[in-house]
């Protein structure tokens, strides 16, 4: 009876001296448990508020900041936690460390993509609905992700290119300026009045509203051809107007080019036959 009274005796002492020595930690560490896990998720909530404020910063940036704040606030909560334990931290970073360079060696490809994705929300150079061309892709941006953006091409194609082809490669934002100049070549014939041809043409322009009166339109003679004198046109518009105009002063040119008498004229090669008999033959 005294030796199973002695047992229980020690069975207490060493749980009052467990509970003495590490119930205060337990303690800390659910009580930090807690206080990280709320403010991980309460200053994510908040930074995608402020960010909400800002017509800077894109959709998918907003999403990615909330979720790197969150996990980062969640990680050093678990290493305060397991702190209270006696657990030496240093070294467990140390490895944490080293696993995150073998992982990003791995998927230094994706993380490229990553970074550059991230670059590309925060500068800018493009947005969604803009008309592009760079990284060997010519569309309009439907999507921008952190590792890939989706275009559509004028035919209604689906493109889906890597970031980093994007980021590593000059970029030709169509769609950027509020106006852009639409550049025509007319050729007319060398019997034709240069001046008449250049009027006519000037009425073309100023029938149809799109183009605007500033800057003002230029029509000059660019160059000599071999069948023509090659009229440069060029007239400015707003950048959504391009291509409508570009096609409907084609065909409003020729028209009235027909109307006034003046000729558009073909290629052509003029040849000299000789008169001149051939050698007979001296018998």
């Amino acid at each position: 009876m005294e030796d199973s009274m002695k047992i229980i005796d020690d069975a207490t002492k060493q749980a009052t001296d467990l509970l003495t020595t590490y119930g205060m930690s337990v303690i800390g560490a659910i009580v930090i448990l807690i206080v990280g896990l709320w403010a991980a998720k309460w200053l994510s909530r908040m930074l995608e508020r402020a960010l909400k404020r800002t017509d800077k910063v894109d959709v998918t940036l907003r999403a990615f900041f909330a979720s790197l704040v969150k996990y980062v606030v969640v990680a050093f909560t678990v290493l305060a936690v397991l702190s209270e334990f006696g657990v030496q931290t240093a070294s467990l970073i140390a490895v944490f460390g080293a696993a995150g360079l073998a992982i990003g060696l791995a998927l230094q490809g994706t993380l490229s993509n990553v970074a550059a994705g991230v670059m590309l929300l925060i500068f800018r150079p493009f947005k969604v609905g803009d008309f592009i061309e760079g990284g060997g892709v010519t569309g309009t941006v439907k999507a921008i992700t952190l590792f890939t953006t989706e275009f559509a091409t004028p035919d209604n194609v689906q493109i889906i290119a890597p970031n980093g082809q994007l980021w590593g490669t000059a970029v030709k934002n169509y769609s950027f300026h509020s106006e852009r100049r639409v550049d025509l070549v007319l050729g007319i014939a060398y019997e034709d009045n240069i001046g008449k041809a250049r009027d006519a043409v000037m009425e073309v322009l100023a029938a149809d509203s799109r183009c605007l009166k500033t800057p003002e339109p230029m029509v000059v003679v660019g160059s000599l051809g071999d069948s023509s004198v090659n009229l440069t046109i060029r007239v400015w518009c707003a950048a959504g107007d391009y291509w409508p105009v570009f096609f409907d002063l084609n065909q409003a040119l020729k028209e009235k080019m027909d109307a006034v008498g003046i000729t558009i004229p073909f290629p052509q090669r003029v040849v000299h036959m000789s008169a001149e008999a051939p050698a007979t033959a001296q018998g």
